[in-house]
């Protein structure tokens, strides 16, 4: 097990660069630091969401446990077993939300390491699972945006996400959207950088 973790680490990029950074920012809605209260659940106050950006009928919000999550929402659920044991998991969160013209979908996602060192780990495993080659600038964050042909949907896809750790706590932000094929789209910069930024506000703030 420890093995895998350490591939996991082995090349991370230094995070907030500019280099990559081919994508042109969206005009982002204005973040505010509002809650999800929709499950009793501790972590469910210190997710941060979007002003304006309504609940997503089609995806769940509320806690997990590393089962849960294995099963709804990995991509790489054997992987994603062994860093989750690795960092002592206990509890975690995910929220949904939507844009008004229903053209974005915002997904936030919050997990409990046993310590920070294994917070940190934790981080690395889940962002070195993908190739993320084109950073953009988003101060004390992992961050990444790209646009692409979504051959399972034959739209065109833009993705823009970040990642950030406070204490023990390691949040994952993404912003996609998609749009007909001929259709110029850009990922949401904008939007997922102001949002890293108040998540990991909080998640100090709440840590100290």
């Amino acid at each position: 097990m420890a093995a895998v973790v350490t591939a996991l680490l082995l090349g991370m990029t230094a995070c907030g660069s500019d280099a990559g950074a081919a994508v042109r920012p969206a005009d982002a809605p204005a973040p505010s630091t509002a809650v999800d209260q929709t499950a009793k659940s501790a972590l469910a106050g210190l997710i941060v969401l979007p002003t304006g950006f309504v609940p997503d009928p089609q995806n769940t919000t509320g806690p997990f446990s590393s089962e849960t999550y294995l099963e709804n929402y990995s991509a790489a659920p054997a992987l994603d077993r062994a860093l989750l044991l690795n960092a002592g998991f206990a509890e975690g969160y995910r929220a949904t939300r939507l844009s008004p013209d229903k053209k974005k979908r915002y997904v936030v996602q919050l997990f409990k390491a046993e310590s920070p060192a294994k917070a940190k780990i934790l981080q690395a495993g889940f962002w070195r699972q993908e190739t993320r080659n084109h950073p953009f600038r988003a101060p004390g964050a992992l961050s990444n945006a790209h646009a692409a042909y979504d051959s399972s949907t034959e739209k065109n896809e833009a993705i823009a996400e970040a990642s950030v750790v406070a204490g023990s706590l390691v949040a994952l932000l993404t912003v996609r959207q998609s749009a007909p094929l001929g259709t110029t789209i850009h990922p949401d910069t904008a939007l997922i950088t102001t949002l890293a930024a108040q998540q990991k506000a909080r998640l100090t703030s709440k840590s100290s």
